[in-house]
């Protein structure tokens, strides 16, 4: 079925003041994630108790694969199986499955987490020949293969299947975009990563609706070649299969490997609620807290607009950071980006890992160190997979490169190449006084993994560079607890979620500085991603309040001394004052749309706190002047504080006012943006 623009948004009833207190799952969404959990992981199903409404859940396996031409289905009942359970900490479960074949010696193991505070289970298949020869062929892994079954009624639009999924960041003007595709009886929608980047082409995270108030986000961690098949039958079912793409090998002697990272999260009652649910187990289980703290907004500055192509220098770096302390917009983090390595001139040569001493006559730490004196913390960008011809890599080891001398990929796959580069990075770090790591990965990986592939061992060389890439920045992280992980991949083409609970996506996309492509990143990539950023190059205030978000990364050309520094200054102490709002909830107020005659809004919301923020922005070419839009998870008897960073003073309106009636935004100028603020009164 064709994918269509989210045209319109679920409106949310208004919470009371006890409700308010946090977007929590609903009893009836805990009770499914645990059901769940019996069932597959316990092995106990027991239907007898349902309640109404409730589906019951078999203890049939929820994965699948081949194995010497036969299904798993065939035979997976009869292999030896263990199962074993731990309480990691007071909110999460580990469940172990245990399944093993005497005849060849594979066994497989199932890591499952259960969520007590949260509707989530997850789990990762590791397959492992204990055998003394090679098993025989294991193929068409499928780490989730389950069938729903949709609430019985008339097969109406309305009681479709509705599959919510999103563009991913291929730099257009639509990355992150909302979709929608009805799964009617006998479609089929097929979603997969493209070119071996996880999210390329689309997110890998899907909230599907079963009915108009349930339903169930399905997401696959996987910084690889995923795909994900939705089959609706004739009747009421629908078979979800997902995994690693192409799976098509033998496992020798010793070895084992494992699959994409599963989640299911069960909903109840509304689906922005679900994702909000979502945002919040983000926030408590994946986002890095470095240090063991949770991550704050954070203002960057770059200075990569002083020197053609991005060739920087100890001195133009001193020069940048000195007119933004001049200018009195000091940032928490200067970032240093590409090309300060030796790269004869040009920043995509990389492969040589060494400062450009020319430029860099003290390395970099001096830049580094004259940034730690101003009191801000540094960042420095990365990209050591890619290797090109003619650079140390390429010249020094090209058995380590999959391309050889002629450049390619580092296969991180490779033990000595994983142990050189997790050393010569971790020394770097420490010596250049580098405090967070930047990692870029401007190629497409998948080609490079199958030309290494022979045919009885297809998929094999993409799951090894896959775990030696995460083992890698796990590495860096124990060696630097306080080190923060930024992942750029052509911007926002690596966001899968096994990569999200290592870094951040401080560069969400490389489309970047147009306005209406920026409201609707923000816009589609809020729903899946609390903590993302961007960058800003304008001093016009549609813009810049069009770039804003938690990460927000000056990049002005501080050379020019006629730009409206008064203005860059306040719009910088606003992006300070709401910028904590973005980690909050998040409520759509508009519909998702890329065309200039409409406005966009959004509301973040933090009912713990009882504030929050409304982002609005009208197109250059919307007609009217005002729009009115209804808040969402505020107290219905409560008295609200509201202030229009444009208007003077401020109004105050009850939280049933701002829900049923509407907030009105006025905005005169064509185009233009609106930051308002609410603040629940004592």
């Amino acid at each position: 079925m064709k994918a269509t623009a989210l045209l319109g948004i679920l409106a949310l009833g208004l919470m009371t003041a006890q409700q308010a207190a946090a977007v929590s799952p609903a009893p009836g969404e805990m009770g499914e994630a645990r059901r769940w959990a019996a069932a597959k992981f316990e092995g106990v199903s027991d239907s007898k108790q349902l309640n109404a409404g409730q589906r019951a859940f078999s203890a049939e396996p929820f994965f699948s694969f081949t194995y010497g031409g036969k299904s798993s289905v065939e035979f997976l009942g009869t292999w030896e199986l263990k199962r074993a359970v731990r309480r990691l900490d007071a909110q999460r479960t580990e469940h172990i499955l245990t399944y093993c074949d005497r005849k060849t010696g594979l066994v497989i193991r199932c890591i499952g987490i259960e969520y007590r505070d949260f509707p989530t289970v997850e789990w990762t298949l590791y397959f492992k020949n204990t055998g003394a020869r090679d098993t025989p062929i294991l193929s068409d892994i499928q780490a989730l293969d389950i069938r729903l079954e949709r609430t019985a009624g008339p097969s109406t639009e309305q009681t479709e299947f509705r599959l919510h999924h999103h563009v991913g960041s291929p730099c257009a003007a639509n990355d992150y975009q909302p979709l929608e595709t009805v799964l009617a009886p006998g479609a089929t929608k097929r979603i997969a990563a493209a070119g071996g980047r996880a999210t390329n082409s689309d997110l890998s995270y899907f909230n599907l609706q079963l009915a108009a108030n349930k339903g169930m986000i399905v997401v696959v961690g996987w910084p690889g070649q995923w795909a994900a098949q939705f089959t609706r039958d004739k009747e009421n079912h629908l078979q979800i299969r997902a995994g690693q793409e192409l799976t098509h090998f033998k496992l020798l002697p010793g070895e084992e490997v494992r699959s994409p990272l599963m989640v299911l999260q069960f909903w109840k009652g509304d689906r922005i609620h679900a994702q909000n649910v979502w945002r919040r187990w983000m926030m408590a289980y994946n986002v890095p807290k470095p240090g063991g703290k949770p991550i704050a907004p954070l203002l960057g500055a770059y200075d990569g607009y002083y020197f053609p192509n991005l060739i920087t220098s100890a001195a133009g770096e001193k020069e940048y950071l000195d007119r933004y302390l001049q200018e009195d917009l000091k940032p928490d983090w200067w970032w240093n980006d590409a090309g300060w390595y030796i790269n004869n001139g040009d920043w995509p040569n990389v492969g040589t890992w060494a400062v450009d001493k020319k430029r860099y006559p003290n390395g970099l730490r001096g830049s580094n160190d004259y940034a730690h004196a101003k009191g801000m913390q540094t960042i420095v960008w990365f990209e050591p997979e890619r290797v090109t011809p003619g650079t140390w890599l390429a010249k020094n080891h090209p058995e380590w490169v999959l391309g050889g001398a002629n450049g390619g990929l580092l296969n991180l796959g490779n033990p000595e190449a994983w142990n050189w580069l997790t050393n010569h990075i971790d020394k770097f770090l420490t010596e250049q006084g580098i405090d967070h790591y930047r990692q870029d990965f401007n190629m497409d990986p998948l080609s490079y993994w199958r030309k290494n592939d022979t045919e009885d061992r297809q998929g094999i060389t993409e799951i090894k560079h896959v775990t030696g890439y995460l083992a890698y920045w796990d590495e860096l992280r124990r060696r630097h607890p306080e080190l923060l992980i930024d992942t750029c991949a052509s911007g926002g083409r690596r966001n899968d979620l096994e990569t999200l609970r290592r870094s951040v996506p401080l560069w969400r996309s490389d489309y970047a500085w147009e306005p209406i492509g920026q409201q609707c990143q923000t816009y589609g990539l809020s729903f899946w991603v609390p903590y993302y950023g961007t960058g800003v190059t304008s001093d016009d205030p549609y813009t810049v309040r069009s770039d804003m978000a938690p990460f927000f990364l000056m990049s002005w050309e501080m050379r020019k001394k006629n730009l409206n520094y008064p203005l860059l200054r306040r719009l910088v102490h606003q992006w300070r004052e709401i910028a904590v709002h973005y980690l909050g909830d998040y409520y759509p107020l508009t519909p998702y749309s890329l065309e200039n005659t409409v406005w966009i809004a959004w509301q973040f919301d933090d009912p713990e706190k009882g504030e929050g923020m409304v982002q609005a922005f009208r197109r250059q070419k919307s007609p009217g002047e005002s729009i009115r839009v209804k808040l969402h998870d505020l107290d219905a008897n409560a008295v609200y504080t509201v202030t229009n960073f444009d208007a003077t003073g401020t109004t105050e309106m009850t939280g049933r006012e701002l829900a049923d009636k509407g907030l009105a935004v006025t905005i005169k100028d064509q185009p233009g943006a609106a930051i308002i603020t609410y603040k629940k009164k004592p």
